[in-house]
């Protein structure tokens, strides 16, 4: 088998596997819940806190087979589609290589085309902050009057550059950095998983170094693997 760095083989799958951010899950599970899904959401924080996890999650919630529903199957054809990164319904777009108008237009185009085989036609926009002033223009006629099966998922790690005309039009969520604590438990459990001898000291150092963010604490940790070994 391919080697993994830790940060995607233990990369969350649902929202019960997701730490650090009660406040995210619990509102988007009760949204679901309740029948009440926006036509965009904008994750913002600091790198590595999950809000990409988080997207790939929502985006499950929201084609599994089985839903819309807060606790997806991640087993059917949909979720297992979308975990792989090759849902037809699920487009991921990298904002930082994608910042021009004639980008946002093609997506514009393209929202028009019902799902292929989910519920949704779901936009995931990383490092949305990256878009020029013209495309987020292009995109607001989109946000204003978005089609009944579109939905948008925005990620950003500098909140500050996001016009307010598009802050107004989604709901925001803020993702905090990872409590010290809840990183240590967590790299508890790939130590063992892995069968890793570290001592507790040594993942307080690795938590602490991490400054919060999961996929740093997790990539600093596959380094000392790497120079140490297992043992």
């Amino acid at each position: 088998m391919d080697y993994l760095v830790s940060a995607r083989k233990y990369r969350p799958a649902t929202f019960q596997d997701v730490i650090g951010q009660p406040h995210v899950v619990q509102t988007l599970s009760n949204a679901i819940a309740s029948n009440r899904i926006a036509h965009a959401f904008l994750f913002s924080g600091t790198r590595g806190v999950g809000k990409t996890t988080m997207a790939r999650i929502l985006a499950k919630a929201l084609n599994c087979e089985k839903g819309p529903t807060a606790t997806p199957c991640d087993t059917c054809v949909n979720c297992r589609e979308i975990t792989q990164g090759n849902s037809v319904d699920v487009i991921e777009i990298d904002g930082a290589s994608n910042t021009g108008v004639d980008d946002v237009r093609e997506v514009r185009e393209n929202v028009k085309f019902t799902p292929f085989h989910g519920h949704y036609r779901i936009y995931i926009i990383d490092e949305v902050h990256m878009l020029s002033t013209s495309a987020f223009n292009a995109l607001l006629k989109t946000l204003e009057e978005p089609p009944a099966h579109v939905v948008f998922i925005f990620a950003t790690t500098e909140i500050h550059k996001i016009p307010a005309t598009i802050l107004s039009r989604c709901q925001h969520y803020n993702f905090r950095r990872i409590p010290h604590a809840e990183i240590i438990q967590r790299l508890r459990f790939v130590a063992r998983q892995d069968s890793l001898a570290m001592e507790d000291r040594s993942l307080s150092a690795i938590a602490r170094a991490s400054e919060g963010s999961m996929r740093d604490a997790l990539s600093i940790l596959d380094q000392a693997v790497a120079f140490a070994g297992k043992t």
